[in-house]
């Protein structure tokens, strides 16, 4: 196992220390503010590159508790993660949060630093399918990740980790809510051998949206003819009832009509499995590291956010590997390197039980099958990265990375147009890409402030669903290569004695052939947008071992930078305006209060700034902020309780605001409520 030491950035840290862990030998102890603290991680970063990187460590995963993974990705800058409805998401990493293609394709996931999708496969709710429960760290790359990684690594990554074996015996926790949500994490820790399984059951708070969802995770050591490592499989699987949007303006704001739902068939059923190996062993050319691993993954639900309501079958079967050659040719120069290849084969199907009509005559929306395709897809990598300490204060790092796509496709749809969908024949595209990154970091001797410059560009090719789920006006080769070039600066380090920690980036980036679809679920296809932005984390002490203030704040100017009128002038886009689903600020401040070893409380106010909800600037959202409590109680040396209360004011709130087919929608924030959690160690 290629395990690097990576630097925990407070940032991460900051905003979940709100409960007991345990350590190898099962004492409990309150996790006290030392977000310095290192995370073993799988990583080819480490605390002196340069670039925007979070980690939230074992504790702050911990003492989250998060029953969505949204509550603890969202306490990082640069984070916005709307939760939708049951374990639905859509992502935000410094960037708006996007849907279709450019959701599944905009942000690399990875899990042990292995995709968790095919690269033409993703997922919008791709957080779903991880054990984020019991890991033991989370990495979010903000920007275009590194050379290592290929398409999809966009706007960023997240990267979920988890670490081997480390013999700390059993542990069980056990939560249950206001809201009728249930959990229960199981983690056997052995020598050489360890499992962990989350279940949960969530009634739903709103009419008609159940959640019934497992995950597995089963990690072991292993060695042989000189390879050392370790081997993993993953499972997940998902069965949700599923609310739809509230339609009218400010219909969130009712409570009342925030609990209901006008669709009660919709629903989502979802499982997959992951495997992978990470091997290592010397070699005459260096430290050889080979990953492979496969993927396999099905999914079915009913597309409550379109109008018409057809349903979706989808999945894909990924087999691949990944290498890494690390070789230090001099005392001041390291060079990795390495060769991917990936093969998958993926399939969807989209189907309408009626015919669906805006008005009458509108045939737009026919009863039957509208896809049915099969695409196999071939991908090869090649990049390198060279690492060099120019001298004691400055260092260097260069990257480049090459990387070839090719796509067939099959239909068993007919050929043709059908509505408003367009089927096209049978066929195989090609896509290259080439990503550039250049960074520079210098620390001045004795200092412990840190400065950085980095460039690098992101590229992704398209979603299958991008090629080949058309419409009628629409070719397949319409849906090109999206790149986005980045620019950023940045400063970290401590101040008045460690008793402040900081970290603070602005960066700015351009975007091409921008794949998204607009308000009337039209697909654009040439897109161009404008970024930029500064982000901020921080540690403070206020009063030493008791008071600790922690958080992070962003702000962003995220604009469309192209003209575009669609018919029936639905919706103008005009060159400058803000991107829909883009909050100008985002920010997390949390106040820690430990009195004693076996005592802490926190009291956290999220803030999600207003925003417009749709490309013409027509339509707004005002934002929110939302307050949350937490205590967690040692009451012996193997026993811990935490209480958690989240939207203290019980505000009426939007976690997903939006607007589209002349509506405004809404998925509806969460009332006041409250966890309980046990944990206990064995």
């Amino acid at each position: 196992m290629n395990v690097s030491r990576h630097f925990a950035i407070w940032l991460a840290a900051a905003a979940a220390p709100l409960a007991s862990a345990q350590d190898g030998d099962g004492e409990v102890y309150i996790y006290e503010p030392a977000p310095l603290d290192p995370v073993y991680v799988y990583s080819d970063r480490d605390e002196a590159a340069p670039g925007s990187i979070s980690t939230l460590d074992a504790d702050a995963i911990l003492n989250a508790a998060a029953d969505h993974p949204a509550e603890a990705l969202n306490r990082l800058p640069g984070t916005n993660i709307q939760m939708n409805s049951g374990q639905e998401h859509l992502i935000s990493l410094r960037s708006p949060v996007l849907t279709g293609g450019a959701g599944q394709g905009s942000f690399l996931i990875l899990e042990n630093g292995v995709p968790t999708r095919a690269a033409a496969f993703g997922n919008v709710n791709a957080l779903f399918e991880l054990h984020h429960e019991v890991a033991d760290a989370i990495e979010v790359v903000r920007g275009p990740a590194s050379a290592k990684y290929g398409s999809n690594a966009v706007h960023g990554l997240i990267n979920v980790i988890h670490t081997g074996p480390g013999g700390t015996g059993l542990e069980a926790r056990a939560s249950a809510s206001t809201l009728s949500r249930y959990r229960t994490d199981v983690i056997a820790d052995g020598d050489t051998l360890k499992a962990a399984l989350s279940i949960q059951k969530d009634l739903g708070w709103r009419d008609f949206t159940g959640v019934d969802q497992q995950k597995a995770t089963l990690i072991g050591d292993t060695s042989f003819a000189g390879w050392t490592g370790q081997a993993w499989i993953i499972a997940s699987n998902l069965n949700q009832e599923t609310a739809d949007f509230l339609q009218g303006p400010k219909a969130y704001r009712d409570e009342d009509l925030a609990r209901t739902n006008d669709d009660p068939l919709a629903g989502r059923d979802a499982w997959s499995i992951r495997a992978g190996s990470r091997l290592s062993r010397d070699t005459d050319l260096g430290a050889l590291t080979i990953t492979p691993y496969a993927v396999v993954q099905e999914m079915a639900f009913r597309q409550h956010f379109l109008p018409n309501k057809s349903f979706e079958e989808n999945g894909h079967t990924t087999l691949g590997l990944l290498t890494k050659v690390e070789t230090q040719t001099s005392d001041t120069l390291t060079l990795r390197y390495g060769v991917d290849a990936a093969w998958a084969r993926g399939d969807l199907k989209e189907t309408q039980d009626e015919p669906f009509g805006f008005f009458p005559g509108d045939s737009r929306f026919p009863a039957g099958v509208h896809y049915d395709y099969t695409v196999d897809t071939l991908t090869l990598g090649l990049w390198g990265e060279a690492d060099w300490a120019v001298s004691e204060t400055v260092s260097i790092l260069a990257g480049l990375r090459a990387e070839g796509h090719r796509y067939d496709y099959t239909t068993d749809a007919p050929v043709g147009i059908n509505g408003r969908f367009r089927v096209p024949e049978d066929r195989e595209d090609d896509f290259s890409l080439l990503t550039p990154k250049l960074g520079v970091i210098w620390t001045p001797l004795g200092s412990a402030v840190s400065y950085y410059a980095n460039y690098a560009r992101g590229e992704r090719a398209p979603q299958a669903s991008d090629l080949y789920r058309v419409q009628e006006q629409q070719e397949p080769s319409a849906a090109d290569t999206e790149t986005l070039d980045s620019l950023e600066i940045g400063v970290r380090g401590a101040a008045f004695g460690d008793r402040l920690l900081f970290d603070v980036a602005a960066y700015t980036a351009q975007k091409e052939n921008f794949f998204f679809r607009d308000a009337n679920g039209l697909n654009v296809t040439d897109g161009k947008t404008d970024h930029s932005g500064i982000e901020a984390a921080l540690d403070a002490v206020l009063l030493p071992d008791t008071l600790t203030l922690r958080g992070a704040v962003s702000w962003s100017d995220q604009t469309y930078a192209f003209n575009r009128e669609v018919r029936n002038a639905a919706e103008v886009i005009v060159d400058g305006n803000d991107i829909d689903t883009a909050p100008e600020w985002l920010a997390n401040l949390s106040l820690v209060w430990t009195p004693s070893e076996a005592l802490e409380a926190a009291f956290e106010a999220n803030h999600v700034g207003e925003y417009f909800t749709n490309a013409a600037n027509t339509a707004e959202y005002p934002g929110h902020t939302v307050f949350h409590a937490r205590v967690s109680l040692a009451a012996t040396e193997d026993l811990g309780l935490d209480f958690i209360v989240r939207n203290i004011f019980d505000l009426q709130y939007a976690d997903r605001a939006d607007f589209a087919f002349g509506n405004d929608r809404y998925f509806p924030g969460e009332p006041l409520n409250a966890t309980v959690r046990v944990r206990k160690q064995f």
